[in-house]
């Protein structure tokens, strides 16, 4: 594509979200991407819904002690809606600095919640508008799924970027759909992997979730940009009600990392309770090398014994055909409008 930049700096956003708040989470994304903007960052990305945060109770208390807790509401009206004053400012925000922005948030449409990656662009206009493919586990108590249009890789002024969230990551055949877009620049969105005593799942830890998104940068040939936010004490206090829950759920667990298309590490393991920027330089000219070596999707695919089929239809709740026309027999979608790319 012409007029893509070669060479840039991107930032991956390591921080606590605040929390269960619409405003103050903007206000605070605004100031990252100030920040970014004015580290001479070309790109910054931010955490798995962000905005307002991350729904931890959904881990750590049963189904009915959320409703008492109220927790269903408040998240709900902390959400962020794509045409909501709030969306607007943080496209003004972007064009304001000249900065690409990959947000990660909980979006609100209708009377659900997504969980949705939105790529911004230098002028603030919507590249992409993505949702989580499959939420995970618990999370379906809360989130609905994506479409196979949520699979999507588009052009930009910094190359071909696309976004998966969390264990999307251990999704083979959506990660193959994926490079076979043909990837530069991916963001790997986390919540925080911070892990309390007697973890009972390994998986969940920053280890295999920060290899994850190393062996995505391998097997795409692509940089990966892999933004995690912090839990805050603040965060604790209000999910946890006991000494069980305090145990299992502590503040930290930041882990953001970059990395380049041979897998090889751009950046240092920041502090797991730093917050910021965790910044690396990227030079697209890399790619070429590290898919000269391997490309699952091209000279290192064989398509003859194993391939992928992929349904790039947005899912419709309500389709309502129009017969008042027998020849022209048009199908129009009644539900609730979204742009998956502009």
């Amino acid at each position: 594509m012409e007029g893509v930049r070669r060479s840039y700096r991107v930032a991956a956003v390591q921080a606590a979200p605040a929390f269960l708040d619409l405003q103050g989470s903007v206000a605070k994304c605004i100031a990252l991407i100030d920040e970014a903007a004015a580290a001479s960052a070309a790109l910054v990305a931010f955490p798995e819904t962000f905005i307002p945060g991350y729904p931890w109770w959904i881990w750590h208390h049963s189904p009915a002690s959320i409703f008492q807790h109220g927790f269903v509401e408040r998240y709900f009206e902390n959400a962020l809606s794509y045409d909501s004053p709030e969306a607007a400012l943080l496209a003004e925000a972007a064009a304001r600095r000249g900065i690409v922005v990959v947000l990660g948030l909980a979006e609100r449409c209708g009377g659900s919640l997504y969980i949705g990656q939105w790529i911004l662009s230098s002028s603030g206009a919507t590249l992409l508008r993505r949702r989580k493919l499959k939420p995970t586990h618990v999370e379906r108590a809360v989130f609905g799924e994506g479409a196979g249009s949520d699979l999507a890789v588009v052009d930009s002024e910094l190359g071909r970027l696309g976004a998966l969230n969390c264990w999307e990551h251990l999704q083979p055949l959506s990660k193959y759909a994926m490079y076979a877009q043909n990837e530069q620049i991916h963001v790997a969105a986390w919540p925080s992997l911070s892990s309390g005593q007697g973890r009972p799942v390994y998986a969940l830890g920053h280890e295999v979730n920060n290899a994850a998104s190393q062996i995505y940068a391998v097997e795409g040939g692509c940089f990966v940009v892999a933004p995690c936010a912090l839990v805050s004490q603040e965060m604790v206090d209000l999910v946890c009600t006991d000494d069980r829950q305090r145990a299992a759920f502590v503040k930290g667990g930041g882990r953001a990392m970059i990395y380049g298309p041979d897998g090889r590490p751009l950046s240092e393991p920041p502090d797991p309770e730093f917050e910021g920027l965790v910044m690396a330089d990227v030079d697209l000219g890399r790619i070429a090398l590290a898919k000269s070596l391997v490309d699952p999707v091209g000279h290192y695919a064989r398509p003859d014994v194993v391939r992928l089929l992929l349904d790039r239809s947005p899912a419709m709740s309500v389709m309502e055909r129009d017969l008042s026309n027998p020849v022209d027999d048009t199908v129009r979608h009644a539900t609730a409008a979204r742009t998956t790319t502009t």
